[in-house]
């Protein structure tokens, strides 16, 4: 039975190139960054090389990306960073009912520190209205924080809009693009945003990679004290290894983006396509025509998220029933939450995310074997 992974929202798998460089650096580049000797030299070398890789990427500077573990940090030295070091000048935080728990939690700590936070909702395809935005920005307000893409249910986000309105305020703009980047041509300057996230393993990276731009002149407060990398606003030895690797996926990136787009919006076309000709019913949860190519969310009335994933993965098909970072948990979803109030259709919602190594085929598959199980499960 061939396995079928559908489920690269939650991660994804890496180039066998970005394998490669990794495993060259392990190899080959024993030395500090930080070290003046020859082996750091190079070691500085394989970093300025990828952080100008990432700059490009986004239409940015070199000196406004700062390298850090993943999207989670990234999220939390916006968030924390921006908000304790404008303390002085405002503590309103306006964020959405619908972001990742990187960066709810941090707003919610943030909550507990004498900050007041709004959090917007949303419509009942997940997106947020700039015009409540406009409303919710006040004298105080430090920091707005607003996915690009969600990662439950795909759904985009007016970014450019509601950044052309925050540049005549004070404000700071963070988005959270760890979904996007990779399938969007992200430029920072037209976004108008002043902080972006990005993760490497959500786009054929390695885990433990990823990175925050923070536009020039945004002062941030380290969350990690020690050294002096990264220009002291991020303490701790650079992990070689997975930069190199990051770069190279950045790279190989480029090269596919388009073409990624248009593949995946094919799988959930054709997904879509068999759920309608087996007669089952289903939901799709999200925007029709603003989402992310690479994610699709569909509700089966008559089931639960956890019978069908069981199901599905005795077939040999991984999906999910949302974030990866909630895997386990009885909770429901709070994106599908703040969408709608309908249990059924939250309960018995499933994600399928599509990437690096699926297949037309793969998809039929996963499709018949889901209006299989949905049949089986709900009697109809």
């Amino acid at each position: 039975m061939e396995a079928i992974y559908v489920d690269h929202a939650a991660t994804s798998p890496m180039y066998p190139e970005v394998i490669d460089t990794m495993l060259q650096v392990f190899q080959q580049n024993i030395g500090n960054p930080s070290s003046i000797h020859r082996f750091g030299r190079e070691a500085r070398r394989i970093i300025d090389e990828a952080r100008n890789e990432f700059a490009k990427s986004i239409n940015a500077k070199e000196n406004e990306i700062i390298l850090t573990s993943g999207g989670t940090e990234s999220d939390n030295l916006a968030i924390l960073g921006t908000a304790l070091s404008e303390k002085g000048n405002g503590r309103h935080i306006i964020t959405s009912a619908i972001e990742h728990h990187a960066v709810l939690h941090p707003c919610e700590y943030l909550g507990k520190q004498g900050f007041e936070v709004t959090y917007l909702p949303v419509d009942e395809h997940g997106k947020v209205r700039a015009e409540d935005v406009k409303s919710a920005v006040r004298d105080d307000t430090v920091l707005v924080t607003i996915m690009y893409g969600n990662n439950e249910v795909g759904t985009v986000q007016p970014i450019k809009e509601i950044g052309a309105f925050l540049k005549n305020t004070s404000a700071y703009f963070h988005t959270d693009a760890v979904q996007a980047y990779g399938l969007y041509d992200l430029d920072v300057q037209s976004l108008g945003v002043d902080l972006l996230s990005v993760s490497a393993h959500k786009m054929n990276g390695p885990k433990g990679a990823g990175f925050l731009y923070a536009r020039e002149g945004v002062q941030l407060a380290p969350l990690i004290l020690g050294g002096e990398q990264e220009r002291k606003r991020r303490a701790g030895t650079e992990n070689v290894a997975a930069i190199a690797g990051f770069h190279t996926a950045v790279q190989l990136m480029n090269e596919t983006m388009e073409e990624k787009q248009h593949r995946y919006r094919s799988f959930q076309n054709r997904m879509l396509a068999i759920f309608e000709e087996s007669g089952i019913e289903y939901v799709m949860n999200g925007s029709k025509d603003e989402r992310l190519p690479h994610i699709l969310n569909v509700s089966f009335p008559g089931t639960t998220a956890e019978a069908l994933l069981v199901n599905l993965d005795l077939s040999g098909v991984a999906a999910s029933s949302g974030s990866a970072c909630t895997a386990g948990s009885l909770e429901p979803s709070h994106v599908l939450g703040a969408m709608f109030n309908d249990q059924e259709r939250i309960n018995s919602a499933i994600r399928f995310s599509f990437g690096l190594g699926n297949k037309m085929e793969h998809i039929e598959k996963a499709a018949l074997e889901t209006v299989r199980a949905v049949k089986q499960i709900s009697g109809r």
